[in-house]
């Protein structure tokens, strides 16, 4: 089944994250948390294509695993900028034969000392999208930017690029995280704007750290508003207390979204079960409405 068809549904959606392992010694533990996770009945798992792609077969691995075994529905992440296009090639065959259906097209982070662009690497995520096309019936997803592309000054051309690769033939979006619903309501009324009707999924992160945090805004650049700081402040250096004002305010953040008209959510679950399932602990009865 296709990721959009889902997602077309008139019904609430909630979906989590996980990522592989650094090496192979891990992917046992990983597998455990991906079969806790899916156990909650996510209407979808996504798996992440691991730092600069050194993880990328254990993704189509778990990704099948998903599938196959676990009966919920997978959506492997592909990065093209530390891979070259015939090994693009190869990944996406592989995914084809393995019978998942459904891709998060993505640029990548460029790996630290590596010469980018160069002829043999697609530069851009449009250009991923374009070759994905070519070699099956895939359901395209990609990537969001509700507080614009750290890499693009100005926010026109951040939408104008985003419109771009939507065009090249992708189903659906998933945002980056962020942690005022306000960014998201006012990015969503400025792509609808520029002719964007995809679908988009808002990336909730369930910040459970002072660690956590400081990662995610090196990784982002998101801001956190003063109601967030404020939580940090409290509870920070208390890490059960961190954890439950954590899953609290993505619980907020979710219900308030939900509240809305938003039906389709995407939670950076992290590889953390328990994360998850307190969410949806918390939410049991909402997402029956």
């Amino acid at each position: 089944m296709k990721i959009i068809d889902r997602l077309n549904e008139d019904k609430i959606h909630i979906s989590f994250e996980v990522f592989p392992p650094k090496t192979d010694a891990g992917f046992d533990k990983v597998l455990d948390a991906t079969d806790k996770i899916a156990a909650l009945k996510p209407s979808y798992i996504s798996v992440t294509y691991g730092a600069g792609g050194g993880t990328s077969k254990n993704t189509a691995r778990i990704a099948s695993h998903i599938k196959d075994d676990l009966g919920v529905l997978s959506l492997a992440h592909l990065t093209c900028a530390s891979s070259t296009k015939a090994e693009v090639r190869s990944v996406i065959a592989n995914l084809r034969q393995l019978g998942i259906e459904n891709i998060l097209a993505l640029r990548g982070d460029i790996p630290e000392g590596m010469v980018f662009p160069t002829e043999d690497r697609f530069r851009y995520a449009w250009e991923l999208v374009e070759e994905i096309k070519k070699y099956g019936d895939f359901c395209i997803g990609a990537a969001c930017y509700p507080e614009g592309h750290v890499e693009n000054e100005h926010k026109a051309d951040d939408i104008r690029f985003l419109k771009q690769k939507v065009d090249s033939g992708v189903d659906f979006l998933t945002t980056q995280m962020f942690f005022d619903n306000d960014i998201h309501y006012n990015f969503l009324y400025r792509i609808r704007e520029a002719g964007i009707t995809v679908p988009v999924l808002p990336g909730i992160m369930p910040i459970t750290s002072a660690t956590q945090m400081k990662r995610s805004q090196e990784l982002s650049g998101t801001v956190f508003p003063r109601r967030f700081l404020a939580l940090l402040d409290r509870f920070g250096s208390y890490p059960e207390a961190m954890m439950q004002a954590g899953i609290a305010y993505a619980t907020d953040q979710i219900i308030d979204l939900l509240a809305n008209g938003v039906k389709n959510i995407h939670i950076y679950s992290m590889n953390k079960p328990e994360v998850a399932e307190k969410i949806m602990s918390n939410l049991s009865e909402i997402i029956r409405c």
